[in-house]
């Protein structure tokens, strides 16, 4: 149970570690979080007679300060996402992209597997964090203009394709523009169609084709996509009876960019790649709004028991006992105090939705026990204390 003023030297050297660190390397989450804590600790120095310093304390332009709840919700997102990437084999890289957490795939690989398995991908994402429905729409990009005069297709065939952009479906309509004359007799036509109907084929198999549309009306605004495009947005049914519809665009996007790399290799080596991105700013805005409609309570800790006792002079006593506690792996936390009484502690367990108490006094000091207190139940139990690991565990892995 953390006590600010116990956080001042400690603050203030993390703090000054981050103002020394040169500008390109300023750890983000450090600033959010040791800010607030700098601030809080102006505040809690300067006495009402006292004048007011003037050195101010501002948030970097690009980040903001975020409240535990809000680190909770971000964190929730990070995992699924970053547990998601691990799941298909990914490599860790940082970059200064805030906002955005991608996936990509580099190399010559057969034809549309791996655009497959990162669909696959954005799919167990959205549906891991909860969102609600989702579809994912595919196209290739600047569809007339690309056929036209990247791939020197005739003009009139590019307008015939014009006449399905107004279309959208699944491998049906693949197949569809396979059996239309018009479009047939064009071999660079049937290789994209043909590229196509492999990619469902493929989403078939990974259980996600009917989370995506074929979907010749999207155009994605970056000019370094060279093959197909795709996009994830939610659809208009909110996922709680209160909520109201969403309106927040694209929650994820990505697409295949062939000539990306070779850009910027100096001797111009191209690497076909393909990726995606998840918009973590836009689904925290959509998840953090949940929370305000149905004022949900969340967790800021991860704390499974709090170490209590009704009486004085047992601060040795529970320093010993949660030493056990944390040395078994078990989180655990007391209050930073000599002598608390008994009602604010439990207070606490409650408010921050601790699971278990652990209490010792004279009578369990006495008996070789330790009193072992079901927080949502109110209900006690004597535990003998060579056994109280051992309850603890597995009452952690039964709840």
């Amino acid at each position: 149970m953390p006590q600010l003023g116990l956080l001042r030297g400690r603050a203030w050297t993390v703090l000054l570690g981050q103002l020394r660190r040169p500008p390109g390397s300023v750890c983000i989450r450090a600033v959010r979080s040791h800010s607030q804590v700098a601030e809080a600790l102006f505040a809690s120095q300067l006495k009402p007679h006292q004048e007011k310093s003037n050195f101010i304390i501002k948030t970097p332009k690009g980040t903001r300060d975020l409240s535990p709840q809000q680190m909770v919700v971000r964190e929730k997102i990070l995992d699924v996402i970053v547990s998601c990437f691990k799941r298909h084999g990914a490599k860790g890289l940082d970059t200064p992209a805030f906002e955005l957490k991608d996936f990509d795939i580099a190399g010559q690989f057969d034809p549309m597997i791996p655009d497959a398995e990162c669909l696959k991908i954005m799919c167990e994402i959205l549906s891991g964090l909860q969102l609600g429905d989702f579809l994912i729409k595919i196209s290739w990009k600047d569809v007339r203009h690309e056929m036209v005069v990247k791939k020197g297709l005739a003009p009139e065939v590019a307008d015939q394709i014009g006449d399905y952009v107004q279309c959208h479906g699944g491998i049906s309509l693949v197949e569809q523009m396979f059996q239309d004359p018009r479009l047939s007799q064009n071999k660079q036509v049937l290789e994209g169609l043909g590229d196509l109907k492999l990619l469902f084929e493929y989403l078939t198999l990974f259980g996600v084709a009917e989370k995506v549309s074929f979907d010749l009306s999207l155009a994605r605004g970056l000019d370094y996509y060279t093959g197909v495009i795709y996009e994830a947005v939610l659809l208009q049914t909110p996922v709680h009876a209160k909520e109201e519809p969403l309106n927040v665009g694209s929650v994820a996007a990505g697409g295949r960019y062939d000539g990306l790399v070779g850009m910027f290799d100096p001797r111009g080596h191209k690497v076909p790649c393909v990726g995606l991105s998840i918009g973590v700013e836009r689904i925290f805005s959509i998840l953090e709004q949940r929370m305000k409609t149905f004022g949900e309570k969340i967790r800021t800790t991860e704390t499974q028991v709090f170490v209590a006792t009704p009486q004085k002079n047992f601060l040795q006593e529970r320093l010993k006992l949660i030493a056990e506690l944390w040395d078994a792996g078990i989180k655990a936390e007391l209050m930073y105090k000599n002598n608390p009484k008994l009602l604010p502690q439990l207070h606490y367990c409650e408010n921050m939705g601790i699971p278990l108490v652990v209490i010792t006094g004279e009578q369990e000091l006495k008996e070789g026990v330790i009193t072992l207190r079901s927080v949502a139940s109110r209900e006690e139990v004597a535990i003998k204390r060579e056994n109280l690991v051992a309850e603890i565990q597995k009452r952690l892995s039964e709840s």
